[in-house]
């Protein structure tokens, strides 16, 4: 089931920023789910044609592709051919930002000590999806032999995918991270520690950067607009619903994919 737009939490003064004149969809943390991945697309196409605009529109994924969803190496596929494709001048531009279980699997395939970490983490249905069996235990030796084969099974396209991921992408009034941002900060002293794995700090005060900084990584089971900053992680792998904001027309808007989970009997 496919939902268009949905009332947010709250509403504030971020109704008023601007996106520099573009129209911007930001897409939460996918975490595996082709299948809402797929349809949220879908949305977003039917959305941005109803506004009967002629300019370019953007796409801005914040991150978390892989990790605890069944299909981390089809949502990684589909992301990287969309970005490939967006070097043209028609579609949309598409932008595509590393979150923190991006930054974990990249360590993985430098160093195979943080496998057993990463597997609880989520990581064992990423190598599931590639056809990798996570190992049992802790034992050394098989950790090196899972991040070999998974080395040897990652297409070179997703490699060169994951290793390019950006930290941010601003638009006017709009910041574009992963997790958020450090208060206190300007967006040139930001440690990239936190823009992949802040929450607290970040999310109990306000920042005072200036800009409206849309984030993923803290799922909650409704998206939040706040006066400084929009969450769009709906934990899309547990909830069966994935989230996008657009923004650059007229009131931030919500968009989601949703799909219900099989009843257990």
């Amino acid at each position: 089931m496919v939902f268009g737009f949905l009332r947010p939490k709250s509403r504030s003064k971020s109704e008023a920023a601007s996106a520099d004149g573009r129209v911007v969809y930001g897409v939460g943390d996918v975490h595996g789910r082709l299948d809402l991945l797929d349809q949220l697309l879908d949305v977003v196409a039917a959305d941005f044609a109803a506004l009967g605009r002629q300019d370019r529109p953007v796409i801005v994924f914040v991150g978390d592709y892989v990790d605890r969803g069944p299909d981390s190496a089809g949502v990684i596929d589909r992301i990287a051919a969309l970005k490939a494709a967006s070097g043209g001048s028609s579609g949309f531009e598409v932008r595509a930002l590393m979150g923190n279980h991006e930054q974990t699997l990249l360590q993985f395939l430098d160093n195979p000590e943080g496998g057993p970490v990463w597997a609880e983490f989520g990581g064992g249905e990423t190598l599931a999806s590639y056809g990798v069996a996570r190992p049992v235990g802790r034992d050394p030796e098989a950790w090196r032999a899972a991040q070999e084969q998974f080395q040897r099974n990652l297409p070179l396209r997703h490699l060169t995918f994951l290793r390019q991921l950006e930290l941010t992408a601003a638009y006017g009034d709009y910041l574009f991270v992963h997790a958020g941002v450090r208060p206190g900060r300007s967006l040139a002293e930001q440690d990239p520690q936190d823009l992949l794995w802040i929450r607290g700090d970040f999310l109990h005060q306000p920042h005072g950067l200036g800009m409206v900084v849309v984030h993923g990584h803290t799922p909650d089971e409704e998206p939040f607009l706040g006066r400084d900053r929009i969450n769009v992680d709906t934990g899309a792998y547990a909830t069966g619903v994935l989230t996008a904001v657009r923004v650059g027309e007229g009131a931030p808007a919500m968009l989601q994919a949703r799909k219900r989970r099989p009843v257990p009997v």
